[in-house]
């Protein structure tokens, strides 16, 4: 049997014809093409992508059957095809998801650039949504009175985030607010953002050993306070007894009294701010762009 099947192969690859032309190799790349983009769009990273080994798994059984029926094993061959043929017909709805993206992607006006582009997203856009997402969240933590310590950190190999509970999520008002509820588990340690990315909650901070520090600090200041002490990293603070909001950087602590100053010195802390000069790149070490002194008379903020 296995003769045969040698023989017949032999036999069908001296009766094609193997001449090739230009137009044949740019038809396969198109097709090699189109099957790539519509894989990377809309299969890849979802949970059809397993199926896709199925399909390949599929074709092999349809050219088996074929050769089956040609050596006149026909009812196995037309068995393995009524197969192939059913489960070809299953994978509409299995696919649905993607197919219907697929359609929607095809309704689209300039879908060809967006097909052939790449997916990331502009760098501007990304940074304006990052810092509107930590205003917004601050803005509803301090009117409610929720405590809050937040992070910024740039080089994750000088932190603590492996104390706590390691999420590495996309930034949003939903998740830090959802993070900060009084009735979560991980409301009451701090919170580090890398990025666009919330890497870890729940995070335990070394506290400041100041001595000159005023009693009426509570833990989120001291712990904010010694994590800048011992990092490049800076901490927002959001008192949960009076609502006021502070950032503390290289050791020093100072307070806002209105969110269009936050949002200014955000965006320099975090590098949004002028980024045409190579120095501004570098987040966390801009000491000197922002002046900053303890209190050690104010009350606790």
């Amino acid at each position: 049997m296995f003769n045969d099947i040698l023989a017949y192969l032999q036999f069908q690859l001296a009766s094609m014809d193997l001449s090739f032309s230009w137009t044949n190799v740019l038809e396969i790349l198109v097709i090699v093409g189109i099957l790539f983009v519509f894989y990377k769009k809309f299969i890849k990273d979802t949970q059809s992508e397993k199926f896709v080994k199925g399909i390949f798994f599929l074709i092999f059984l349809w050219v088996f059957s074929e050769i089956l029926t040609r050596l006149d094993l026909k009812i196995i061959g037309m068995f393995l095809k009524s197969i192939v043929t059913l489960i070809s017909l299953s994978l509409i709805v299995i696919f649905q998801p993607e197919l219907r993206r697929f359609l929607g992607f095809l309704g689209q006006v300039d879908f060809i650039s967006k097909a052939f582009s790449p997916s990331s997203k502009i760098e501007h856009n990304e940074e304006i949504d990052v810092i509107k997402e930590l205003i917004e969240s601050v803005k509803f933590l301090s009117k409610s009175h929720t405590g809050a310590l937040i992070v910024f950190q740039n080089d994750l190999s000088n932190t603590y985030y492996d104390v706590g509970t390691r999420l590495n999520a996309d930034l949003s008002t939903e998740l830090l607010l959802t993070i900060f509820h009084p009735n979560t588990p991980l409301h009451d340690g701090a919170v580090v953002i890398n990025g666009s990315k919330i890497i870890s909650a729940g995070v335990l901070l070394p506290l400041t050993e100041d001595p000159k520090l005023s009693w009426k600090y509570g833990t989120r200041h001291r712990a904010a306070i010694g994590m800048s002490e011992t990092s490049d990293a800076a901490c927002l603070v959001v008192s949960e007894e009076t609502g006021d909001v502070s950032i503390a950087l290289g050791g020093t602590l100072k307070r806002y009294e209105d969110l269009i100053t936050l949002k200014n010195d955000l965006e320099t802390i975090l590098g949004y701010k002028d980024k045409t000069t190579e120095e501004k790149k570098t987040i966390f070490k801009i000491n000197n762009l922002i002046t900053i002194r303890k209190n050690t008379h104010n009350k606790e903020k």
